[in-house]
């Protein structure tokens, strides 16, 4: 049977695109529900009108799209809890004076330079009972004693609503919080913090207490810091310790996906567990025993993982892969690959936009797809070279598959990710066996030196393998302009490649130029586009002022900073596809589609201009009434270099005289284009 004969394909894409029309279309839950219900009233129709039908209709088959697409979309809105009446976004004292909250500890994510971070489930506001998970950030050495996962606490503060980004084109972490179910956070000390004696015993309690007693026992057998967050990061995928500069080489050797728990980890353990029950007869006892041994293994896996989305998709993968093999029938990897991931979404939606779960399954298929056409290339004799051509088919095959992904998200290319991959292979076979032992070991009891020693010796070795192919930076490719168009063309020319390699027909040929025409044309109109558009924008940054004009591609950036180097910068210029031109040192006067603008900086200087346009920055002492009075601009913008209180009276003094006013750490940065109809900010 055909892959897209498979009646779950068209089940999962219709309910695919339903997920994603209701969360760019942000429907209410009121008509999603008259959609679902219209659906299912038309499946029933076109079930009883075709059931006799020895051929299906174009009725029905029009009806499982239209149903697949309702309970994609019912699903998201029923899984986004803000529409919960309970939710604590409704409850809106939180957000404007201090409440007592009682929340529950639920996960340890990675910390900042000051704050310790936790994922918390609030239980209640005062004494109203609420639902809903928040960002909870607690300064760092202002607790003696350690908060553990499942503490309940009780904090005296005010909730904190995610912001939109303040900066153009940067990432969207409000987004990514708010996918994650997270619309506020809440920053708290020592002195506001009570820990209830009664600890909740669940299931992500006892996560927490088998992570604590690993690092506890490896700690105890003398294993360096270093190489055992590694290890965490690599068997468990626990990156919270784990440095920057670690993870910094691992991205610019094109190894990311090692410190990530994915199908490759838990590929390695299923294998494991099978070469252990070996020895078990194939009987039909036999084969009972090991599928559940195996599916026991990977759920207790995914426990002591901390059930994180990578763990959870990868171990419903391979559980159906078992069960397949279990019950003796030819196992599909395109149809088992689908189950799993409307399984998955059935229950989790929002995993759709994850960057981790499309990457993840982008891989996977590329390499069931195209890696068999690319060893039909070669056919070696020897074994060792047949190990490395099915490393590096493999790799190139999931480079390939999610190349444009990662050019969309990450901007950069790593050009050695195939050598990282044929050097590192070996030795990570190695340390994930031994890395299991170790862990499993590390929850009963300290583990032995001499495993110890062997074990961070690899580790050790891994990271200079790794750390020696990164340092050779100029084979990594950054800051590469890619749009979402880019994204959609490169993913159907790489398709239709694919298919004419597997099919060189007539009409696969016609599809794959026609597709590389419009990639053609799609350049030529982004160059237009980008050598159209000019702009001026004043940047919300807190230590040192950014002002830039954007004049065709090219980008003159204005600063008090002349070695700037910000991220925020980076990420305008490379979405727009510009090209930084020159930094110059901060004027006092600056020229813009006719406009004339001012600058005051902290020494408070002015010359006597009629200016447009007054950009005040580091809280110069000036009385604003007077200078209002006095040069009468028709816009202040305040940057984020100057104080709240010094804005607040500035906002005062504009609003006294009727001028409009943007401080860009309340709105977000301010820009100015010659399609600007006025002088208000976007």
């Amino acid at each position: 049977m055909k892959v897209l004969d498979f009646p779950l394909v068209k089940v999962t894409i219709g309910f695919i695109a339903g997920i994603i029309i209701a969360y760019c279309q942000n429907f209410s839950v009121f008509w999603v529900q008259i959609a679902l219900f219209s659906s299912l009233m038309v499946f029933c129709v076109a079930y009883f009108i075709s059931r006799n039908q020895k051929k299906q209709t174009f009725f029905f088959g029009f009806a499982v799209y239209l149903i697949s697409v309702t309970v994609g979309s019912a699903s998201l809105l029923f899984h986004t809890e803000k529409f919960q009446k309970d939710n604590y976004i409704h409850y809106e004292t939180a957000f404007q004076k201090p409440q007592e909250i009682t929340l529950l500890l639920r996960e340890k994510i990675k910390s900042n330079d000051y704050n310790d971070r936790y994922i918390a489930i609030l239980n209640k506001i005062e004494n109203k009972t609420v639902t809903g998970r928040i960002l909870l950030n607690v300064q760092k050495d202002s607790l003696k004693k350690v908060l553990l996962i499942g503490n309940i606490l009780k904090i005296k503060a005010i909730l904190l609503k995610n912001t939109a980004n303040k900066n153009p084109n940067q990432f969207d972490y409000s987004r990514y919080l708010a996918d994650r179910q997270i619309y506020a956070q809440l920053y708290c000390s020592k002195t506001a913090i009570k820990i209830s004696p009664i600890i909740q015993k669940d299931i992500w309690y006892y996560t927490g207490k088998f992570h604590s007693r690993i690092i506890k026992n490896l700690e105890k057998a003398g294993f360096s810091k270093a190489e055992m967050n590694v290890t965490l990061a690599l068997i468990l995928g626990q990156q919270q310790e784990i440095s920057s500069e670690i993870i910094q080489d691992y991205q610019y050797s094109g190894a990311t996906h090692v410190l990530s728990v994915s199908g490759l980890h838990v590929g390695f353990i299923m294998l494991f567990i099978t070469f252990i029950l070996k020895p078990i007869p194939n009987t039909k006892k036999g084969s009972a025993i090991k599928l559940a041994a195996i599916l026991i293994s990977l759920a207790v896996f995914a426990v002591i993982s901390g059930l994180s989305p990578a763990v959870l998709r990868s171990v419903v993968m391979f559980s159906f892969v078992a069960c397949s093999t279990h019950l003796r029938r030819g196992t599909n990897i395109y149809h088992t690959l689908l189950v799993s991931i409307l399984l998955i979404l059935l229950f989790q939606p929002y995993f759709l936009f994850d960057a981790g779960f499309q990457l993840s399954y982008l891989a996977l298929f590329f390499i069931v797809w195209l890696q068999p056409e690319f060893k039909k290339l070669w056919s070696p004799k020897n074994k060792f070279i047949i190990y490395i051509w099915d490393a590096l088919t493999v790799s190139f095959a999931a480079q390939i598959g999610t190349l444009p992904l990662c050019l969309y998200y990450f901007h950069q290319f790593p050009g050695l990710f195939f050598v990282t991959n044929i050097i590192i292979l070996p030795l990570l076979s190695f340390i994930m066996i031994a890395g299991i032992i170790v862990i499993l070991l590390a929850i009963f009891i300290v583990p032995p030196d001499w495993m110890i020693f062997i074990f961070e010796k690899s580790i050790f070795i891994l990271n200079q393998m790794v750390h020696a192919v990164a340092s050779l930076e100029s084979f990594v490719i950054r800051d590469i302009s890619f749009n979402f168009s880019y994204l959609t063309l490169f993913y159907l020319i790489i398709f239709f490649s694919v298919l004419w390699i597997k099919k060189p027909n007539y009409n696969n040929l016609i599809m794959l130029l026609s597709f590389i025409s419009i990639l053609q044309l799609t350049f030529i109109y982004t160059k237009k586009e980008t050598e159209d558009l000019n702009e001026f924008i004043v940047f919300n940054v807190s230590k040192n002022t950014l002002i830039t004009e954007k004049t065709g591609k090219n980008i003159r950036v204005f600063s008090n900073n002349e070695n700037l180097k910000s991220k925020a910068l980076q990420s305008y210029v490379t979405a727009n596809f510009g090209i930084l031109k020159k930094t110059e040192k901060l004027k006092n006067l600056l020229f813009f589609n006719g406009r004339k603008i001012l600058i005051i900086d902290s020494t408070g200087v002015y010359p006597n201009e009629k200016p447009d346009i007054v950009i005040v920055t580091n809280s110069p002492k000036i009385n604003a009434e007077r200078m209002l009075q006095k040069i009468a601009p028709k816009l202040i913008i305040l940057d984020a270099t100057n104080s709240k209180n010094f804005a607040a009276y500035w906002e005062e003094s504009c609003l006294k005289k009727n001028i409009p006013f943007h401080f860009t750490k309340e709105k977000g940065y301010f820009k100015l284009n010659f399609i600007t109809p006025d002088l208000k900010s976007d």
